[in-house]
């Protein structure tokens, strides 16, 4: 492929217009003009660009930029438009702090705004343990069901909020599964056994031929003080129910020997201290209405 270059004026024979008199095997170049209203509009901006970089902070600078002439600021704008929700929310936030968890419950106003403000900060704070809606993960309990740790009630989802679980908090929940095998307390048989029994409160499938007794007298022994005889659980010891086929870490039997041999104890922060006491209010009423507040 070869390239000529013709400067002299040049009309095309095709389309009669001008080429650039650039010519490649043979194929001229058009000289097309851009369309009169795309060029006007380009100016336009060009014009636009200039004002704007007098009118608003366009230029940086080595440790800073322009400001503008009308001294305005996307964060100031923000700020702005934040002072001015709060005045707005300013009454009904005043009067959500001033009441009682019963009270906002009983008053349609009160809860509907508080759980409207604990849906945001429960997808701030609380949604990356316990997923978006609440349902939980491996590990992270499950709010919508009704299955607690440490109760349900408004008081005592406050009380868990304010103060976490095993977290560092003077009035932190505390309870925490021992690790039976690690510490030396049970033989691996022993703890195989009672997995075995935990699995059959649950009415889960069972081998042929495996003997519960064993590892009856081994949670009787050990793990009823905390479990309850029936392994219903309990919510002042944060212990969980083992006969409601509702399953924290999972129910295989791997899963149970491993609980059993290493303990349990997930840790919630304690957000008293970080979230205001309005927020946390709002927060709570919200986690009632998941499903499982009592």
């Amino acid at each position: 492929m070869t390239q000529t270059d013709n400067h002299a004026d040049d009309i095309d024979s095709h389309t009669g217009m001008h080429t650039t008199g650039h010519e490649w095997d043979g194929i001229k170049e058009l000289n097309t003009p851009l369309p009169r209203w795309w060029v006007n509009i380009l100016y336009a901006t060009i014009v636009w660009a200039f004002f704007y970089c007098i009118a608003y902070p366009a230029i940086p600078l080595i440790q800073s930029f322009t400001p503008g002439v009308l001294g305005w600021s996307s964060r100031q704008g923000v700020n702005d438009d934040l002072a001015k929700l709060r005045a707005q929310r300013a009454p009904i936030v005043a009067a959500l702090s001033n009441a009682s968890l019963q009270e906002i419950e009983q008053n349609p106003q009160l809860r509907t705004f508080a759980i409207a403000q604990g849906k945001a900060a429960f997808g701030d704070n609380c949604a990356p343990c316990h997923g978006a809606g609440g349902g939980g993960a491996k590990g992270y309990p499950n709010l919508n069901d009704d299955d607690w740790l440490w109760g349900g009630s408004l008081d005592q989802i406050s009380e868990t909020i304010h103060h976490g679980a095993r977290a560092e908090d003077d009035q932190t929940r505390s309870g925490a599964m021992p690790a039976f095998g690690r510490e030396g307390m049970l033989t691996p048989k022993q703890i195989s056994d009672v997995a075995d029994y935990v699995r059959s409160l649950s009415h889960l499938p069972m081998p042929q031929g495996v003997d519960l007794t064993a590892g009856a007298a081994v949670f009787e022994e050990t793990c009823s003080a905390c479990h309850g005889e029936k392994g219903q659980g309990n919510q002042d010891l944060g212990a969980p129910n083992l006969a409601d086929a509702i399953w924290l870490y999972g129910s295989d039997k791997n899963t149970i020997v491993e609980g059993l041999t290493n303990g349990r104890g997930g840790v919630m922060p304690a957000w008293a201290g970080r979230l205001d006491a309005t927020t946390i209010k709002a927060l709570t009423v919200y986690v009632h209405t998941l499903g499982g507040g009592r």
